[in-house]
């Protein structure tokens, strides 16, 4: 393994205007491609077959000739997600505890509830996650690649939207096949981790027309620039503790998210274990574990045009998006 950590990204200069697989180390970005000769210049080649290229990276980062070799500084690339695109992104909903007991105060869309005090409202919410934390599954959507959008770019508000929402998450990056992988074996088909903010119309994920289907995330979450991703793939083996990572959210410099990954209901190991048993998952694919509390629905505050929204997972980096209007 190498000595030196680094990171993995997607990114492109203004000289060539081609994206480009790199890696980031002490804030320079050198091409995959000249430390994997022959390897394809996207980051789903550099996953597809992981295992092996992460050795050849750690080796090449390692070698004493490594910083003689082109690089450029890292202010002057565009810095785009660092997977475009994956084949498939999963979404973990309803996995923070403090997330959804919030939900089922503010909310109070349960006829259990209707008649409930905010207090006994919290209780009647704390006590259905720990019965869904012992005895429960997770509850997993997707989300379409197109939504996908780079760590420092606009969000672009639909205008027919009322309710855009933030929900700032912890992602891990599949790095093999994974069908049917056991809750122990799990973590290890991650190659890595990254931030995403996974912007949802409230409005749009319930429709009244509908009840009896559900939820509608086409509607709601899947808009252009609705995932913005980054702004590195940080790979599993220099990530001390994906269950203990701090999260935070800032809209506007003030502070709405804030909390620890060792509040989600379902850890990724499990996560894995029973998306994997439904579906086939591949390299490349990402898995967006879930938000915690301090969404807009929380605080009644949507996000408007001149909005900023400023996340960061620890170890990970940080996103920062201006929301802007569709035009």
């Amino acid at each position: 393994m190498s000595n030196t950590p680094f990171k993995l990204g997607t990114f492109s200069a203004s000289d060539t205007g081609a994206t480009f697989a790199g890696v980031v180390v002490d804030g320079r970005v050198w091409a995959v491609s000249q430390l994997i000769p022959g390897l394809a210049d996207d980051m789903l080649s550099v996953l597809a077959h992981w295992e092996t290229n992460f050795a050849r990276l750690s080796g090449a980062v390692s070698r004493d000739t490594f910083k003689s070799l082109e690089s450029r500084p890292i202010n002057q690339v565009h810095v785009h997600a660092p997977i475009l695109y994956p084949r498939q992104i999963f979404c973990a909903g309803a996995n923070y505890r403090q997330h959804v007991i919030d939900l089922v105060v503010d909310q109070n869309k349960s006829p259990e509830t209707e008649d409930m005090t905010a207090d006994q409202r919290r209780a009647w919410g704390a006590a259905m996650m720990d019965k869904r934390a012992a005895t429960g599954t997770p509850y997993v959507f997707t989300k379409l690649p197109s939504a996908i959008t780079g760590p420092s770019d606009q969000i672009v508000l639909p205008k027919d939207a009322e309710q855009p929402d933030w929900e700032m998450e912890l992602v891990a990056v599949i790095g093999k096949p994974a069908r049917r992988v056991s809750r122990a074996d799990a973590l290890s088909y991650v190659a890595g981790y990254t931030c995403a903010n996974d912007v949802t119309i409230r409005e749009k994920v319930h429709r009244a027309d509908m009840k009896a289907i559900g939820s509608d995330w086409l509607a709601g979450k899947s808009a252009p620039t609705f995932l913005p991703m980054g702004p590195f793939m940080t790979p599993a083996a220099f990530v001390s503790d994906p269950q203990n990572l701090h999260i935070t959210l800032k809209l506007n410099g003030n502070v709405m998210q804030d909390e620890r990954t060792s509040d989600m209901l379902f850890n990724i190991a499990r996560l894995i274990e029973y998306t994997s048993a439904l579906v086939q998952m591949w390299p490349g694919d990402v898995l967006l574990t879930g938000s915690p509390k301090g969404n807009g629905t929380h605080f009644n505050r949507y996000l408007r045009p001149g909005d900023v929204m400023e996340g960061e997972i620890s170890e990970l980096g940080a996103l920062h998006n201006p929301c802007v209007a569709e035009v």
